[in-house]
């Protein structure tokens, strides 16, 4: 159930394109940080008095710890205007009309009515949005130039706002654009599936590759199918039914203390080994050692439905940290750095490398 709370700004303390970071006090329990999207409901400034969903906050969500400003009562922001009837967040308390890329509204509509292939156009896919700066960084160091795409559906996070990521490789020339699909929003562009997203990112976005990566707040249970990747697998379908070319990140991990995420992760035998039907290159990195020798083994499980590609890897690292620096967007997942769990770093960055020497 949802936790509300009222609060009172005390300032701000950091803002990215779309979200606003903010100290708030709240009654009798202290001061937290609070995160507003303006798009949807103003912007705060200091003495404002805001509504709070204290949900994650009390959950203690690594990923999603803060309070959400749902409301400022006493300065509510203009209607929108202009076209758009796709809601997204439908029938929550916070849905919003955007204009869809594919809809009839949209300047865009005639290109994608009977759009229908994505011309041979590689589609990374991966299960974690913080793969998303490793495989560029891979992808980039080998083919500079590339114009590279992220298609965010709406496994995680669904507002694209949330990722500071996205802003920082946007501002650094890393990223292109951002297409937010589903009941994700605030991309560059808006679709309604997958499929019109994949197809908006070449034909509309002219992307030479795609990034196809949930946002951030992966949801998983812990059980064989109750994870937020399983889309992974649908992603890779979608991809090969457009004419793309799928190409799976595995998701691996030396510093994960979760056995079932250790070498390769369930998650990605499942997506790709259960749930992707159609036939994808899968880069697996050339990390020596027992532990690499682990990682190959575990990938032979899906060398009959997939392409097994070694890649080798002994310069990534110092790929990943120039980019980290260049880019100023931290190499991190599930709160480990890059060198705190390499392995999950140079997996991502081999699949944006294979993907390179594949244009």
């Amino acid at each position: 159930m949802i936790r509300w709370r009222e609060g009172t700004v005390r300032g701000i303390r950091r803002e990215w394109p779309g979200a606003v970071e903010l100290d708030v006090t709240v009654g009798g329990d202290g001061d937290c940080r609070a995160l507003a999207y303006p798009a949807l409901v103003g912007r705060p400034e200091p003495g404002d008095t805001v509504l709070l969903n204290t949900t994650a906050l009390a959950m203690g969500l690594g990923t999603g710890g803060y309070a959400m400003v749902t409301a400022i009562p006493d300065r509510l922001p203009p209607d929108p205007t202009g076209p758009g009837h796709l809601v997204k967040a439908r029938y929550t308390p916070l849905q919003a009309t955007v204009l869809g890329v594919d809809e009839q509204d949209s300047p865009h509509h005639a290109l994608l009515e009977d759009a229908d292939s994505l011309t041979g156009m590689p589609v990374i896919v991966a299960d974690l949005h913080s793969a998303l700066p490793p495989i560029l960084a891979g992808l980039l160091a080998d083919r500079p130039g590339t114009r590279v795409v992220y298609v965010m559906p709406d496994g995680g996070a669904l507002p694209a706002w949330f990722s500071m990521s996205i802003a920082k490789l946007r501002d650094a020339g890393a990223l292109a654009a951002t297409v937010t699909v589903g009941q994700a929003f605030g991309g560059d562009l808006e679709a309604v599936t997958v499929h019109t997203g994949l197809l908006a990112a070449r034909l509309v976005l002219d992307a030479d590759v795609v990034i196809l990566a949930q946002g951030p707040g992966n949801l998983g249970t812990g059980t064989r199918w109750g994870f937020s990747g399983v889309s992974a697998g649908e992603a890779v379908n979608a991809a090969s039914i457009l004419s793309g070319r799928p190409v799976g990140s595995l998701r691996v991990s030396e510093g994960d203390a979760r056995e079932r995420h250790q070498g390769v992760s369930h998650h990605s035998l499942t997506a790709y080994g259960r749930v992707a039907l159609a036939r994808a290159d899968i880069p697996v990195p050339e990390l020596g050692g027992p532990f690499g020798e682990r990682v190959a083994a575990q990938a032979a499980s899906l060398g009959d439905r997939h392409d097994l590609i070694p890649v080798a890897v002994t310069d990534l690292r110092d790929v990943c940290a120039a980019a980290e620096q260049d880019w100023g967007v931290r190499m991190s997942t599930m709160g480990r750095k890059l060198d705190e769990d390499l392995a999950y770093f140079l997996t991502a960055a081999a699949a944006g490398r294979h993907t390179a020497a594949l244009l």
